[in-house]
């Protein structure tokens, strides 16, 4: 069985939270270092036009989203868990606030510290993925307007640590600890912002997740990452097609799409759907036949236009 390939870039917040969950597990995997920004010439042929970072591939399996590549993790490595005593569900619903409204409140911080070292090329695929244009001249002031809402949220991360517990569900971290991290992370480690300095028990703990590391990874090549993908089957998807409110069926041609940010569609032959997941199949000359697999939360699933 091969091992897990991580598709990422160095200073990528949703990867680091990945990177940390491979360090909580003590995994060993290998990193594909791909460009920060569009193209992606090595990564397209195995999403189908995903944009997000970061993206994990196993074999011929491709997993698009955190929520879907530490669920894949935690399946396939239960120990040490993410979900200990009884975090699991209200954990995964903490990650979602810490995903997006958190995380949009450490991105405007960021971007406000950071903003004048950013190429113009860096910006404009930025605005292209958000939707929305960026105006370099006024990041400044949206980070004032949001280091509001971001002490807001820090501090209900301060008060829930108070007690003494060492992370967010108690003694052992949780998959809540890594959605949370990987935010305060971008703010206080890449942005090196003061916004979290005098929150001291946010700090400490931030320095027990940073102490996970990383695991053990070593370096490789997208072309050899294709070339993985092509002499490699999709796993068994068991479960099949679950009763949806779309009428979808096996096979049907769908549209996936970030419901957010990144709105780029990836279409492909329905091949498993559940409560949580999507599975599609795609085949390219690049990669052969692969499986792309999206969590349903933050993401459109429709019957493909012309079907």
């Amino acid at each position: 069985m091969s091992g897990p390939i991580l598709h990422h870039y160095g200073t990528s917040p949703f990867s680091e939270k990945v990177r940390v969950a491979f360090g909580i597990k003590q995994l060993a995997w290998r990193s594909v270092k791909i460009p920060p920004m569009m193209p992606k010439p090595d990564l397209t042929p195995l999403t189908g036009g995903y944009r997000k970072t970061p993206v994990m591939q196993i074999g011929a399996d491709i997993f698009c989203d955190t929520q879907i590549i530490l669920r894949e993790i935690e399946r396939r490595h239960p120990q040490p868990t993410l979900f200990p005593g009884l975090s699991k569900g209200l954990a995964e619903g903490v990650a979602y606030w810490a995903d997006h409204q958190l995380f949009a409140a450490c991105v405007a911080i960021a971007f406000g510290i950071m903003g004048e070292q950013m190429p113009d090329a860096f910006l404009e695929d930025r605005a292209q993925f958000s939707g929305r244009p960026i105006d370099r001249t006024k990041l400044k002031r949206q980070s004032a307007v949001m280091h509001g809402p971001l002490r807001a949220h820090l501090g209900w991360v301060e008060e829930a640590l108070n007690d003494g517990r060492a992370f967010l569900f108690g003694e052992a971290p949780s998959l809540a600890d890594l959605a949370v991290y990987h935010g305060v992370w971008f703010v206080r480690d890449r942005a090196k912002s003061d916004a979290v300095a005098d929150y001291v028990k946010l700090n400490a703990w931030a320095d027990r997740m940073k102490s996970f590391g990383h695991g053990t990874y070593t370096e490789m090549d997208g072309k050899e990452a294709l070339t993985i993908a092509r002499q490699a089957q999709p796993m068994a998807m068991p479960g099949g097609v679950a009763p949806n409110a779309l009428g979808l069926s096996l096979n049907d041609t769908v549209s996936v799409t970030p419901d957010d940010t990144g709105r780029d569609p990836v279409v492909g032959q329905l091949v498993a759907l559940d409560a949580q997941s999507i599975t599609i199949r795609r085949a390219s000359e690049e990669t052969g036949e692969v499986q792309v697999h999206f969590p349903r939360a933050g993401f459109i699933l429709v019957p493909h236009k012309g079907q």
